[in-house]
């Protein structure tokens, strides 16, 4: 017995042995091995200090530069450190009030004595000079630099976005983001952010007891240098852009263009519009709540967001429509009696019965109620009649978004049957209680991108490429937006093509005084009825007739007929971008000295 447990102390010897061996490999692992632990104990000894990289820069398709990047500097503060200065100098310096200064750096105390605060964000380049000639004279403040952008043309606010502060909300769900960082908030900023934005470094500052700098921490091993961002190429082209907002001054309204062939947006106007480098800097909280106090909304976005009835723009898709299901062909005619037709009347006396192709050149409200009267009636239950109708309508891109680069895109609104329903019951609505969806007014709301897209599809007869922005990052190509096909035979798009070329070239067409002998352009006048006032003025337009590099949507608010401000501004967009130049100066004077904005 006593032999036994003799042998068991030197288990529990050796037990001990082995705990005491672990304990000190771990701390040797963690005093020489691991730095990390060394670092973490001597954060009171050294400041970290943010490294920005400069962000990705912007260019147009052409290769021309939109967005760069200048230099800021925010003023820090390190309570402990200050002693008495002039105040109101340094106040005067950096062009701050001397009250808000005051109560800023006695909150900073209350905050931390030692740690270092920002008491002025976003000092210019110049004022930063001024400083540095006499920030000797304010022991405990100190400069740290900045990025922020700039913007080469007072143009394309929506579309390029604009950067802020980080809020708390993004600070506790992102880890990348520190207060005081800056990111995306809009346009194209927020999307690519993640490519435009680099990656911050780190740069360790020995300081001593009172927070001084005493020189690089082990002589920069544990700093990590700040990586560029990515460098974007985008699908606009700045001077079709620059026109387009200039025809469009002093209006409410949009202009979207597409190159048909690849889905690239050329264009995307929405007036009224603001110069981007408004929201960069000190300057940006005042500009902002002045736009957003601004009754004609200049922040918002009427390209992506704006919702209007299609007009006559959208007789086109009931005709698609009625000649795939096979309700109407090319040749069906129905009569037209002017101003006195009935149930809907049409806009203007013209000679009939018109085949479809006529009635797509004089755009007549009577021939197309019964175009659509035909698809609704082409089975005994409505229901099953509207949904068909319906799923080609969506099929063509509205009611929905397009899911790609374009930020804060609306869905416009294609009704349900169920909407229907609960107005009407179930058995209480028939083709004659929606006849106005068939000259596209009633219910039906669409955007002037879903717009613009339509006319791309009929420009592509039956395809298009989902609308985007981004060409490519860092010259090696963007996301590869797939086709989409409509669910429209081909065949029956020619029609519909000669239709709206003869808009311009028939001798009764509704754009005939815009055309442009050098151009075979086609388009559609539409005219949106506006319950708060005088019509939408709406046209959609490509160009050229056979293999086209443009298909345009233009909306001018409360201006009445299609053919009064968005035809001409439509060509003149077309000629602009196929030709580098326009030759009716009449026209263009015309528009652009056009004020439809009326005075407060």
């Amino acid at each position: 017995m006593k032999n036994s447990y003799a042998d068991r102390k030197y288990v529990v010897i050796g037990i001990f042995i082995a705990v005491g061996f672990i304990f000190v490999a771990k701390l040797f692992y963690i005093q020489i091995i691991n730095r990390d632990y060394l670092l973490s104990a001597q954060n009171n000894v050294i400041r970290v200090v943010t490294q920005y990289p400069a962000r990705g820069l912007i260019y147009d398709r052409k290769g021309r530069l939109l967005v760069y990047n200048e230099a800021a500097y925010d003023l820090m503060v390190i309570p402990d450190q200050v002693r008495p200065f002039d105040t109101l100098e340094l106040c005067s310096l950096i062009g701050v009030d001397k009250d808000i200064f005051v109560k800023r750096l006695k909150s900073i105390r209350e905050y931390s004595t030692r740690k270092a605060s920002v008491i002025e964000k976003q000092l210019s380049k110049e004022t930063y000079g001024y400083l540095q000639e006499k920030l000797f004279r304010y022991p405990g403040f100190y400069v740290q630099s900045r990025i922020l952008r700039s913007y080469a043309y007072p143009i394309a606010a929506h579309t390029l976005g604009y950067i802020g502060e980080v809020d708390n909300a993004t600070v506790e769900r992102d880890p990348y983001y520190k207060p005081g960082d800056y990111l995306g908030i809009s346009g194209l900023e927020k999307t690519y952010e993640k490519e435009l934005r680099g990656v911050n470094g780190v740069k360790r500052i020995l300081v001593d007891v009172f927070n001084r700098e005493k020189g690089s921490f082990q002589k920069g091993k544990y700093d990590t240098a700040a990586v560029k961002g990515k460098d974007l190429t985008i699908t606009i082209d700045v001077e079709l852009q620059a026109y387009g907002e200039q025809l469009m001054a002093h209006k409410k309204g949009s202009i979207v263009a597409i190159e048909p062939s690849s889905g690239e947006i050329l264009c995307l106007v929405s007036s009224p519009s603001y110069d981007p480098n408004l929201l960069v800097g000190r300057i940006r909280s005042r500009n902002y709540e002045l736009l957003e106090k601004d009754t004609l909304e200049p922040l918002f976005n009427r390209a992506l967001a704006a919702t209007y009835p299609p007009g006559s723009t959208f007789k086109l898709m009931n005709a698609l429509i009625a000649l795939q299901e096979g309700t109407c062909t090319p040749e069906t005619r129905f009569p037209c009696n002017g101003t006195a037709s009935q149930p809907i009347k049409c806009s203007h006396s013209h000679p009939a019965p018109l085949n479809m192709l006529g009635a797509i050149e004089v755009s007549c409200n009577p021939y197309f109620w019964r175009t659509f009267n035909s698809i609704m009636n082409e089975k005994k239950d409505i229901h099953q009649s509207f949904n068909i109708w319906r799923n080609y309508v969506l099929n063509f891109g509205f009611g929905h978004t397009f899911e790609s680069d374009i930020f804060n895109e609306g869905t416009g609104f294609i009704p349900k049957c169920d909407y229907f329903d609960k107005y009407f019951g179930v058995k209480g609505w028939r083709a004659m209680t929606i006849r106005s969806l068939s000259i596209g007014q009633g219910e039906i709301l669409v955007t002037p991108l879903q717009l613009a897209n339509y006319v791309t599809i009929i420009a592509n007869r039956g395809y298009y490429y989902v609308p985007h922005l981004l060409k490519s990052i860092e010259g090696q190509g963007g996301i590869g937006w797939i086709k989409k096909n409509a669910t429209i035979d081909p065949k029956y798009f020619n029609l519909i093509v000669q239709g709206m070329y003869n808009v311009f070239e028939g001798s009764m067409g509704t754009a005939r005084a815009y055309k442009v002998d050098s151009l075979d352009i086609c388009g559609k006048t539409g005219t949106a009825e506006n319950p708060h006032g005088k019509g939408h003025s709406i046209f959609i337009a490509f160009a050229p007739k056979d293999h086209p590099k443009i298909a345009l949507a233009v909306v001018v608010e409360n201006a009445g007929f299609g053919a009064t401000w968005a035809a001409p501004i439509t060509t003149l967009m077309i000629e602009k971008y196929l030709n580098g130049a326009t030759r009716r100066p009449w026209v263009e004077e015309r528009i652009m000295n056009g004020n439809l904005i009326e005075s407060p």
